[in-house]
């Protein structure tokens, strides 16, 4: 069993949880990830180790309560315990001296990119770093990406902070004005495509970190298969980072939605009836 430590509430639905694994904490590079099982009947879901401390032996990880799992995953309180939390899991994303780097990310993706930019800044990279969020109030960790950025932009939907408009708008300002070596774009899938189409037309290189559907992790389930470079690959263990040049973005979302009906009926099962046993699957 793993220890909740400390629980933060970031938004109205995205919480952050230090969980106590030393394991884990002593041995996770930034882009890797966990995944994590509530109870004996639960489903495993993978979730981006979005920062570590060694001296407490603690993962911090940072979600959005979207499904059924991670609604109940919410309703945890610290002293709480997760059954099991496995990693880390993935290949770490290559830190090295690239020059300037600008890491697009948009949703929940801001946390994900947070142990990323950390690393490269510490590599001596000039990181420009681009926020999206529909609205002010759904931006998070504003001042630990400020930190740990040489600059920091940040564009709203509706304008009500940072710029006006999508992060794609805000890149191509940057790229007209900078120039850029890599790009990482970590977030929504349609956003990581549009990022993607735009800088393969420019020629700059560019990583994005996929979600796909993920059972065991480790490579034997094939449920993470998603398609790069006409080759199949496992993102639980070839990625989670990849070309996003060379990614099938049409077959990835197509496979995203293959179980969107069952997912919803658990989902509307475990809110009307959240202590049946037989909803907990």
């Amino acid at each position: 069993m793993f220890k909740i430590i400390s629980k933060q509430i970031l938004s109205s639905n995205i919480k952050s949880y230090e969980v106590h694994a030393p394991d884990i904490a002593k041995n996770a590079k930034a882009g890797q990830f966990v995944i994590l099982r509530l109870h004996d009947t639960g489903e495993r879901i993978p979730l981006t180790i979005a920062g570590t401390d060694i001296r407490t032996g603690t993962v911090r990880i940072i979600f959005q309560e979207a499904g059924k799992t991670t609604t109940e995953l919410g309703t945890l309180n610290i002293g709480d315990s997760i059954k099991d939390f496995v990693g880390p899991l993935g290949q770490p994303t290559e830190i090295k001296n690239y020059g300037t780097v600008v890491a697009v990310a948009g949703g929940v993706g801001t946390a994900e990119v947070l142990p990323v930019i950390k690393s490269l800044l510490k590599a001596g990279n000039k990181v420009i770093t681009i926020v999206g969020a529909r609205n002010k109030d759904l931006l998070i960790l504003e001042n630990e990406l400020k930190e740990n950025s040489t600059e920091l932009l940040i564009a709203t939907d509706d304008g009500s902070y940072g710029i006006k408009g999508f992060v794609t708008t805000v890149l191509s300002d940057v790229i007209s004005k900078e120039k850029v070596n890599v790009i990482y774009a970590i977030g929504p899938v349609p956003m990581m495509k549009a990022v993607s189409n735009m800088t393969k037309e420019l020629g700059i290189e560019t990583l994005v970190s996929l979600n796909p559907i993920m059972v065991d992790g480790t490579g034997m389930c094939g449920a993470c298969r998603v398609t790069v470079d006409n080759k199949t690959k496992f993102a639980c263990v070839d990625g989670p980072e990849f070309d996003g040049h060379k990614v099938n973005w049409d077959e990835l979302i197509s496979r995203l939605s293959l179980f969107k009906k069952f997912e919803n009926e658990s989902f509307e099962n475990y809110k009307h009836n959240p202590e049946c046993k037989c909803h907990k699957k």
